[in-house]
């Protein structure tokens, strides 16, 4: 999918510039032109002539002084998509802001091509509220991410922030420039229920939404309808149609409304809700001997059940061995199952990466490494995808 395909391939100062000499290489052999843009700090990690050996083109390495005219507009017109690995925080930040002030950055906003941004930096960066807050802006003008990874950082530290691997930059932009999906209708649930006991208390569950959004995000990305029955506040692609609810029960009227090819139900839904909550909150003197409950509707099960029933996939909570979402796989019927164990660091609630295993409806798993909730919001997108086109 990249034979032709003209590939500018942006490098940023940052220690994992190394690989981009093998990414580049990589690009070839996938049958894409390459050129290769850099950074003056990018040339602190990895010299331009490395790049001129392995593509036969000398890089572009200033705004000023080389034969282009206007480099960044020109190298914006040439390509047809740009990738920029490894992608520093400061560099996504002065995208997000509209700052051009280098060769880089100012190519990236003269371009109209895709762009896919493959982020390198420390954990602690990568986890900076200002740079989540620039990521989600990034993604809400249209840009793509891949990565990073959990695995060995600069100085010998370990943590999220690696950049993703060549092949797996390769394969994201294979997929990216690949033949247009066949636009589906698509609900997503996310978010954890509140079953309220009086006006000010309820009970719920530590659910945050992240997972959920992430694949509705990248759903209307795609160019799919995205219906997202969520009880989360988080920001949301602009394509997607939002139905904020707060109960199981408002979950489950909402989802009736719908009529999807596809059902992604990721929201942890309260199994039980209080019989009788309090009009008026209950003062704490009075005390409280017992609360009764009786059962939620099962959202899920419904979905299942329908004579229209769309492809469905159910999320699997859990603590300890995938066997319990194995059983629970086979007794929901669903088409898909994805389990995690929200014991293990880095795949809990509230987390922005996450581990997955995959339960197909005969019961087979297919355990995925920890990587960034949006990639695997992507890897998911893709085998859903693939599994109705087989059906269809």
């Amino acid at each position: 999918m990249l034979t032709g395909k003209r590939v500018v391939l942006a490098v940023t100062g940052g220690v994992a510039a190394y690989k981009s000499a093998y990414l580049a290489r990589r690009l070839l052999e996938a049958g894409a032109e390459v050129e290769v843009a850099m950074s003056d700090a990018a040339r602190n990690f990895i010299g331009a002539q490395t790049f001129a050996a392995i593509t036969g083109k000398t890089p572009v390495i200033d705004l000023f002084g080389q034969d282009l005219v206007s480099p960044h507009t020109e190298l914006a017109r040439w390509a047809d998509v740009v990738v920029v690995a490894p992608a520093t925080a400061s560099t996504l930040g002065k995208v997000a802001h509209g700052i051009s002030d280098d060769l880089i950055s100012a190519l990236l906003l003269a371009t109209t091509k895709p762009v896919l941004f493959a982020p390198a930096m420390h954990t602690e960066m990568w986890e900076h509220p200002a740079t989540r807050e620039n990521i989600e802006k990034l993604r809400s003008f249209g840009y793509h991410f891949v990565g990073p990874e959990e695995g060995g950082l600069a100085g010998g530290d370990v943590g999220i922030g690696r950049v993703a691997e060549p092949e797996s930059i390769v394969e994201e932009l294979k997929r990216l420039m690949g033949a247009p999906e066949e636009p589906l209708e698509i609900l997503v649930t996310a978010g954890g229920t509140r079953e309220p006991l009086d006006p000010v208390r309820y009970l719920g569950n530590r659910s945050t939404g992240k997972m959920g959004h992430a694949i509705a995000d990248e759903a209307a990305r795609r160019g799919h309808s995205v219906v997202l029955v969520t009880t989360s506040g988080l920001q949301t692609h602009p394509a997607v149609e939002v139905v904020r609810v707060e109960t199981a029960m408002e979950m489950k009227e909402a989802v009736d409304g719908v009529s999807p090819d596809v059902a992604v139900m990721t929201a942890a839904v309260a199994d039980f809700r209080p019989a009788d909550p309090s009009e008026e909150k209950l003062p704490r003197e009075d005390g409280l001997d017992s609360v009764e409950l009786v059962p939620n509707p099962d959202i899920l099960a419904s979905v299942v059940a329908r004579e229209d029933r769309p492809y469905v996939v159910g999320f699997a909570a859990e603590t300890g061995s995938v066997d319990r979402a194995i059983e629970k796989a086979l007794k929901k019927g669903v088409d898909l199952m994805v389990y995690n164990d929200v014991t293990k660091p880095g795949s809990g609630f509230g987390t922005d990466t996450n581990e997955v295993t995959l339960i197909d409806a005969s019961g087979e798993v297919e355990a995925w490494p920890q990587m960034p909730k949006t990639e695997v919001a992507a890897r998911l997108l893709d085998r859903i995808v693939a599994d109705v086109a087989s059906r269809r």
